[in-house]
């Protein structure tokens, strides 16, 4: 049995943050696990430009913890309206260090996740910015989910691959997509047989739990998110799919901070709140699968390399390590909680 182990510096691919005091926590914990970190850019108001996106960096570097290195790697929020000249923009941001680098376009479904309001209604008119994407080599990360109320919750996954993201990619055959926190089976082969061009986000929740945990003695809010929960057949496709060497299935936490008051209540908002101990997290994965061998690749390898982005240096160790996750964090003027709260963590960061 594995004791120990030591992989380079991680980076997480999916991150929400939100804004204000709140950064005062979550950066920290971020911080203290991972290299770099795509930032999520569903605020109030979206970020829908450059200066904001690098406004955004800049508040964001300032809750670092003195000492370090960790950056932001900044998206813009696609909309119905988003002007082409801000990709191109963003392309002029790339190797700008500190500066804010913005690396990718986010496209959320219009209502399909937390303050996504603003997201796109018509694929197709998005064409004229995914066509500069395309040139200039910019990313598109999508939030994978049909909102239509006449499709089952659970299968909004497959849907959207089969009508949204399919179409999508025969029109762009050169744009570079990254399939964020994916859920089922349908999602894990698509992505596997979809080339190069084509990859995945996965998060810790996604492979630890399946939808019964939602369910386990009462509705439990914490373990509510968007994409929500599968069956265990759709988990088990992710641990196979994340344990493998495929290189285009990465590491991204979807880590999302919400006021405990407003995840407990009557219409409780999508998220859970991982970064605290994400990589212990995935450890834990990757250990009850035999396969702490391939979390370097997974956490700290693939993504760098399906970005264009060097790889980090230095590393981190875990070791076998029984710790309670504490059962909330100051969250600005209110109280946040973690998943997993109050609960036994086996793997530990050193």
């Amino acid at each position: 049995m594995t004791d120990s182990v030591t992989i380079t510096r991680p980076d997480d691919w999916h991150l929400h943050l939100r804004d204000g005091d709140a950064l005062t926590t979550v950066v920290p914990h971020t911080a203290a696990q991972f290299g770099r970190a795509v930032i999520m850019p569903n605020l109030k108001p979206p970020i829908t430009t450059v200066r904001q996106a690098q406004d955004y960096a800049r508040r964001i570097r300032a809750a670092r913890p003195e000492g370090s290195a960790f950056e932001p790697l900044m998206t813009l929020y696609l909309t119905d309206n988003l002007d082409p000249q801000e990709i191109r923009r963003a392309k002029d941001t790339h190797g700008s260090g500190g500066d804010g680098q913005v690396v990718a376009v986010k496209l959320y479904p219009a209502g399909a996740t937390t303050n996504s309001a603003a997201g796109i209604t018509d694929m197709h008119k998005t064409y004229k910015v995914l066509e500069v994407m395309q040139r200039e080599g910019l990313l598109l990360l999508v939030h994978g989910e049909v909102t239509s109320p006449t499709i089952d919750l659970f299968d909004r996954e497959a849907v959207f691959i089969d009508s949204q993201l399919i179409p999508l990619r025969r029109d762009f055959p050169e744009l570079k997509i990254v399939l964020e926190h994916i859920t089922t089976t349908q999602a894990a082969q698509y992505i596997r047989d979809a080339g190069p061009l084509m990859a995945a986000t996965i998060t810790a929740h996604h492979l630890l739990y399946n939808r019964n945990a939602i369910f386990a003695g009462g509705i439990r809010p914490h373990y509510y998110c968007l994409p929500v929960l599968k069956r265990e057949t759709h988990r088990l496709a992710l641990v196979q799919a994340a344990t493998s060497d495929n290189p285009r299935f990465f590491l991204g936490t979807d880590s999302a901070p919400h006021p405990a008051h407003l995840k407990e209540h009557a219409t409780g908002c999508a998220g859970c709140y991982t970064a605290f101990a994400a990589l212990e997290m995935y450890a834990e994965v990757f250990d009850a699968a035999n396969a702490l061998d391939q979390l370097e690749a997974f956490a700290s390898f693939n993504g760098a390399d399906f970005y264009g982005l060097p790889r980090n240096q230095g590393g981190v160790t875990l070791r076998r390590e029984s710790w309670l996750a504490p059962r909330s964090f100051a969250f600005g003027d209110a109280e946040l909680t973690p998943l997993r709260a109050g609960e036994t963590l086996a793997w530990k960061i050193q």
